[in-house]
């Protein structure tokens, strides 16, 4: 698994991340402890896809999306999924991103968790209390859209951000008082007689996720880049209509226990599909929260960073 600080210290070494074949001849991919990549990969299906082109595939795991989209930026890898929140921060730092392929709703896996005998109950008691999160994160824009609803705004809580190992730790110490956070390490503390949960991303919104890829890459590559997406949605289709066999293979390709898989498969939408209009003015209204709160340097136009132009009846 890499994380930001091996990323950069991998960049700075110049080794320990794939580099890009002087012939083009593989893709690599950015992936996480969750979703259609694992069960791809596991399939072997985008090989199977790309084997007729002569397109061989590398797998580089990442613990959340800003390192993943990092390493895309410098070139390390090639295609990668991510939360809401990461390209707006990457967009926003200039980074050559584009949008290849959205995931509408498919956030449905994520919540704010407190101990089962903490004496927040509702989301106004999370006024003054440690908060945590992965900064850049879906979860980050979670956390502000759940302030929201209660009244509060994000100077009201103490935000704490950490990578979800770091944060998970925090949590089980009592280090924090809140821990935002997806699948599968949502269901990993969901299922922990300690842990209760306050409130579920469907209660706030249903957040929308990504396919990205460098700009070049996306332009110079794009029969390798659309052969790959073809095979995840052929993947994402059976992920749908098999979601024991899902629960089995992502367990296995990523040491989660069988139960926390299972739970988290089955609240997962397994979707992928092209940029709507309606994702494209969604993620708009995440980058202008953002920017309105100070946390990005600059606003930032979602359509700028689109790979094509976006059909209007989406």
């Amino acid at each position: 698994m890499i994380d930001r600080r091996t990323l950069l210290a991998a960049a700075l070494a110049g080794a320990a991340l794939p580099a890009r074949a002087a012939s083009g001849d593989t893709l690599r991919i950015g992936y996480q402890k969750n979703g259609i990549l694992v069960v791809a990969k596991q399939q072997g299906a985008i090989e199977a896809k790309l084997k007729p082109l002569g397109v061989a595939v590398t797998w580089v795991e990442f613990s959340f999306g800003p390192p993943l989209l990092e390493a895309i930026s410098l070139g390390a890898i090639d295609l990668g999924p991510t939360g809401d929140a990461p390209p707006i921060f990457a967009q926003a730092a200039g980074s050559p991103l584009v949008y290849v392929a959205a995931m509408e709703a498919a956030g449905s896996g994520a919540a704010i968790l407190v101990q089962k005998d903490s004496p927040i109950r509702s989301l106004a008691d999370l006024k003054g209390k440690r908060v945590a999160f992965a900064k850049a994160s879906s979860a980050h824009n979670l956390t502000i859209a759940a302030l929201e609803t209660a009244g509060l705004t994000y100077r009201d809580i103490e935000p704490v951000t950490l990578a979800p190992a770091d944060a998970a730790a925090a949590f089980a110490r009592g280090s924090v008082d809140a821990w935002t956070i997806w699948d599968p390490y949502f269901a990993i503390a969901e299922m922990q007689p300690t842990t209760r949960v306050l409130t579920l991303a469907n209660d706030i919104a249903k957040p929308n996720s990504f396919f990205l890829a460098h700009r070049a890459f996306a332009a110079e590559r794009g029969p390798v880049l659309d052969a790959a997406l073809d095979a995840l949605a052929d993947v994402a289709g059976w992920c749908a209509a098999n979601r024991g066999e899902v629960a089995a293979i992502l367990s296995k390709g990523t040491g989660v226990p069988l139960p926390a898989t299972r739970r988290a498969v089955d609240r997962t939408d397994y979707v992928i599909g092209p940029m709507t209009s309606g994702a494209v003015s969604e993620q708009q209204r995440v980058a202008d929260r953002f920017h309105a709160l100070g946390l990005i340097p600059r606003p930032i136009r979602i359509a700028d960073a689109l790979r094509a132009p976006v059909p209007q009846n989406g």
